[in-house]
């Protein structure tokens, strides 16, 4: 696989261990604030209990209210509830009840909260000189609720951030890619029109020579003239937006696999099989599926070492579409190359289609690659391997649009 992937696919696997190790540090932190802010709110309350045990135990009226006011009235922020031994409910303070609701509703609303409070907290006890006790029940405090709750808001937006800067950084990738891709087209494009020029013109003049009439091989440099402008042509449609036309989908197949059959080993045989009428159309554009096909096919005839089948099967499919594609759900058709080669391992299945993928000693590994791209980008369609088993075999679909 070509560095620069795999560079960038580090790169990912750093930014997301970033946003763990942060989200991992926020949350202990957090963690260490609650229970400093839960344990000065105990501290709190019994602080608060000792000051009612003092108002009921001491006649002395002016300690009383330093007491109400310092320490009784202060608390605004925590809500409690005071129950005697029997569980009656004798006063709150700071709890939530709407002014509206019956007395009936704000007893049971009491009664809720007072539940909610024994399940979070044991209560503060209140003892008297005269033997009797008070329970004190308690909650978190607004603050500290919101406190408790900040690092799962925090751990949000960190994912959210991660999300939106893998998505960022993927369409930067698939940016890059396309430059390279338009330019190396684009320049291939030009490197070819000039010789392709010459042979040109060296042909009409081989053509007109008396010394070369009637030879064979100026026939033969005009096949090999044709290829080369379709091949130009190939290139001069990756640089640009392709035309896509409703071309007769069995002809359009047979066509490329007659210039393929002519030029790999006998050995191999090349067989067309259709569900469709064979007047089926599909949008394509001419040469670049040619391109997908012969990328293919050469793939095939490689994996089958120069001794086998391949079977092109033209049927009609349905696929989901996303809410951007044009073609209606329904209106796919597929055409499924099966060779008998080596098969593919299914560790490698999802790396086929990466550019720098190849098995082969020489070779770029861009074939597949620029094949996936010419049906999914250009054609709107969609290109994957719908089987394979080791030793048996492999079948591509491609799914193009009507």
């Amino acid at each position: 696989m070509i560095p620069i992937y795999d560079q960038k696919s580090r790169v990912k696997i750093l930014v997301a261990v970033g946003a763990l190790l942060i989200g991992a540090a926020t949350v202990v932190y957090t963690n260490i604030l609650v229970r400093q802010v839960a344990q000065r709110e105990q501290e709190q309350i019994e602080l608060y209990a000792k000051a009612q045990r003092y108002i009921v135990n001491s006649e002395e009226e002016s300690g009383l209210i330093f007491v109400q006011e310092q320490i009784i009235n202060v608390n605004k922020t925590i809500p409690i509830i005071f129950t005697n031994e029997s569980g009656v409910i004798g006063g709150a303070r700071n709890v939530d009840i709407p002014r509206h609701l019956a007395p009936a509703d704000s007893v049971a609303r009491l009664r809720h909260e007072l539940a909610l409070m024994k399940e979070r907290h044991p209560p503060i006890v209140v003892e008297y000189a005269a033997g009797a006790r008070d329970y004190i029940y308690y909650n978190d405090s607004h603050l500290l609720a919101q406190l408790r709750t900040y690092p799962l808001v925090q751990l949000g937006v960190i994912s959210s951030l991660a999300v939106m800067a893998y998505f960022a950084f993927s369409y930067s990738k698939r940016s890059e890619q396309n430059r390279v891709w338009v330019g190396l087209a684009k320049e291939t494009a030009h490197q070819l029109g000039t010789p392709l020029s010459s042979l040109v013109g060296w042909q009409s003049y081989l053509r007109e020579s008396e010394r070369f009439a009637g030879e064979p091989i100026v026939e033969e440099l005009g096949k090999d003239i044709k290829r080369l402008e379709i091949i130009t042509e190939r290139f001069s449609n990756i640089g640009s937006v392709p035309v896509l036309n409703d071309e007769n989908l069995l002809q359009v197949t047979r066509n490329a696999i007659a210039y393929l059959e002519s030029r790999v080993s006998k050995k191999v045989k090349f067989s067309i099989e259709t569900d469709l009428p064979l007047d089926t159309p599909a949008r394509v554009n001419v040469p670049l599926f040619d391109w997908v096909v012969e990328n293919i096919c050469k793939n095939a005839v490689d994996a089958m070492e120069g001794r086998g089948a391949i079977t092109l099967h033209l049927r009609r499919v349905r696929v989901r579409r996303s809410w951007y594609r044009r073609a209606a759900p329904g209106r796919q058709v597929a055409v499924d190359i099966t060779d008998t080669g080596k098969g593919i391992p299914k560790n490698k299945l999802e790396s086929v289609f990466l550019p720098g993928f190849t098995t082969k000693r020489r070779g770029w590994g861009l074939g597949l690659a620029l094949a996936k791209r010419i049906i999914e980008n250009y054609h709107e369609g969609k290109l994957f391997v719908k089987w394979s088993e080791l030793g048996r075999g492999t079948t591509f679909r491609i799914v193009l649009n009507q």
